[in-house]
């Protein structure tokens, strides 16, 4: 009798509950992903002085209505921490008050987070002030606490809906000692992400047996980026690799590499796993819509539809607009103080093609500040224009686009050659008449240019911010010779010898003296081992604060046309420019 009792009661709380274990019959559930917000808070470019495509006031909006009629898991997967100037001014000048983005995220009810390789630029004092702040895990399994042996961040959070138990994993790329300066991540070491995988998730399965796993990667799609392979250790962008060699996952949401991705990958055990990223700057949100329902062994059977949610055509959340009404003005007042004036306009897109008054400047700017004898950069804008006349703290994020520091190195005359011998070939067409292109351009299979949807033009082959030219230097380079060969220097630009066998100071940001573009390593052939002995000095802030007050020292700025390298053959370079840049401007 007593047995039939206890059946009974059983059977009434299967059916009220769904099992015996308190899990919902079936369930409904949409979990959400910004990734590279860069800044992008509010609806409005403080750059640019317009209004923006994309901001988290949109997507508050877009989260208000979803959140009305569904279940909802909200997450981030990185680099927040720079873009925009008011994630600069919360960083660097404004460090005392809650950091905007803890105040926004925590206002907008982030569950989870994992931490980018743009947020890690900020410097220990910002990411790890804001870890405090936030209401909720950061993660980063990858990233290790060298004393302690464990991760730095969390590298995993539970998050219980309804009786749902969804494990979140974390995992940042782990290039990030190629990119910035050690000081930005001591006391961290960033392990190779499929080696993490590999480690954490069987734990993950075991200990907590989640009925979702996910996967939340500041990792790119594209694992060959950078001329690298599927074996390359510590891959960049490993995420397919992960979604292919580690089972478990249900869904893996990436970013870093600011492209849409909604894509399944079979992994090793032959189940699908679906891929998804969105653009950056807050354009767009990712979503992954999971019906669960249980079956007969008690387990979830799960159908999982991936979508790409644009976020420009919503409007802007008044109520968020309202709450954060005090930062935006101060912002406001940030960007629109005066540093200086321009007697002319520069044009970054100009140092695509050839010589250019833009990066004059920035080559002037890293001689006086380091008193090096040579300077490298790169545009690292492609469209940015700073007009004639006043010159605005806005002004600076168009000059110089990243939180870079800048270095004085000790190269050869040798090692100097080898770097910009690596970089034209990157960056020129070798041309056998005038009507070959001066670029190079991405190609298909056939040959053929390729378009690029992004962009809504043709793509380079390489990134235009690894296009790096010299000044101290007179040189020229000779469209008709092959990769390697293309430069000749003729002297330095006082007119004095330049050497082969002599040793030079050279500026270059942090990025490029870290290794980052391959320019050191395998232009110039020095060991990755070997950099940070050549560094004789570097900044101790990013190289846009020294720039503001560099021209803030001189007032009256006028952008130089003097060239100290020069393109041949020149009617060839001036006829391939012109058939260029209408493809890549198609708009």
């Amino acid at each position: 009798m007593k047995k039939g009792i206890l059946y009974l009661v059983l059977v009434i709380l299967f059916a009220s509950c769904g099992s015996i274990n308190n899990k919902p019959e079936s369930y409904n559930l949409v979990i959400v992903e910004t990734s590279d917000v860069h800044g992008a808070v509010f609806d409005f470019d403080f750059i640019n002085n317009k209004s923006s495509q994309g901001s988290l006031s949109k997507v508050q909006t877009y989260l208000n209505n979803l959140r009305d009629t569904t279940n909802c898991i909200l997450m981030d997967n990185g680099d927040i921490l720079q873009g925009q100037p008011i994630v600069y001014y919360d960083n660097y000048e404004n460090t005392n008050d809650i950091h905007i983005c803890s105040k926004v995220m925590n206002y907008m009810k982030y569950d989870v987070a994992t931490i980018g390789n743009h947020d890690i630029e900020a410097g220990h004092a910002v990411y790890d002030k804001i870890n405090n702040e936030i209401n909720f895990p950061w993660l980063a399994a990858n990233a290790i606490d060298t004393e302690s042996g464990e991760p730095y961040f969390k590298p995993y959070t539970i998050i219980n809906k309804d009786g749902i138990k969804i494990a979140v994993f974390g995992l940042i790329t782990p290039g990030i000692p190629k990119w910035l300066p050690e000081e930005l991540w001591a006391g961290i070491e960033f392990e190779d992400m499929v080696v993490s995988a590999k480690k954490w998730v069987p734990e993950i399965l075991k200990k907590e047996n989640p009925d979702l796993l996910i996967g939340l990667f500041h990792a790119g799609f594209d694992y060959t980026y950078g001329n690298v392979d599927y074996d390359t250790p510590k891959n960049e962008n490993a995420s397919v690799i992960v979604a292919e060699q580690v089972p478990g996952f249900d869904v893996i949401f990436i970013g870093h590499d600011h492209y849409s991705w909604n894509e399944k990958i079979t992994n090793v055990n032959g189940d699908e796993v679906i891929v998804l990223g969105p653009a950056s700057s807050a354009r767009q949100v990712v979503t992954a819509n999971i019906s669960f329902k249980l079956n007969a062994k008690n387990q979830y059977d799960k159908l999982i539809v991936g979508d790409i949610v644009n976020i420009k055509d919503y409007k802007a959340d008044s109520l968020f607009d309202a709450k954060f009404k005090p930062e935006f003005k101060t912002i406001e007042e940030f960007v629109s103080r005066k540093v200086g004036d321009f007697k002319k306009s520069v044009f970054a897109q100009k140092a695509i093609y050839g010589p250019s008054e833009f990066m004059n400047l920035i080559h002037q700017i890293q001689l006086d500040m380091s008193n090096a004898d040579i300077s490298f950069a790169a545009p690292l804008s492609f469209n940015s224009t700073i007009n004639e006349g006043p010159v605005y703290v806005r002004d600076m994020f168009k000059l110089y686009r990243f939180e870079n520091f800048l270095y004085k190195l000790n190269l050869s005359g040798k090692e100097i050659d080898g770097y910009l011998e690596y970089s034209y070939a990157n960056w020129f067409n070798t041309m056998s008449s005038e009507n070959d292109h001066l670029l190079l351009f991405k190609k298909d299979s056939n040959g053929e240019l390729e378009y690029s949807e992004r962009y809504q033009s043709y793509a380079l082959k390489t990134n235009y911010y690894n296009f790096d030219g010299a000044s101290g230097i007179n040189y020229t380079v000779d469209l008709r010779k092959p990769a390697g060969d293309k430069v000749e220097i003729n002297s330095m630009s006082d007119g004095s010898v330049f050497s082969i066998d002599s040793m030079y100071s050279v500026a270059v940001n942090s990025y490029r003296g870290n290794g980052g573009g391959g320019h050191l390593v395998h232009g110039a052939g020095i060991p990755e081992s070997e950099l940070n002995q050549r560094r004789i000095s570097s900044t101790e802030k990013d190289l846009r604060y020294y720039m503001m007050k560099w021209i803030e020292e001189q007032q009256v700025i006028d952008p130089q046309e003097t060239y100290e390298w020069n393109v041949v053959p020149e009617n060839w370079w001036l006829k391939a420019q012109a058939k260029d840049y209408k493809l890549l401007n198609k708009n």
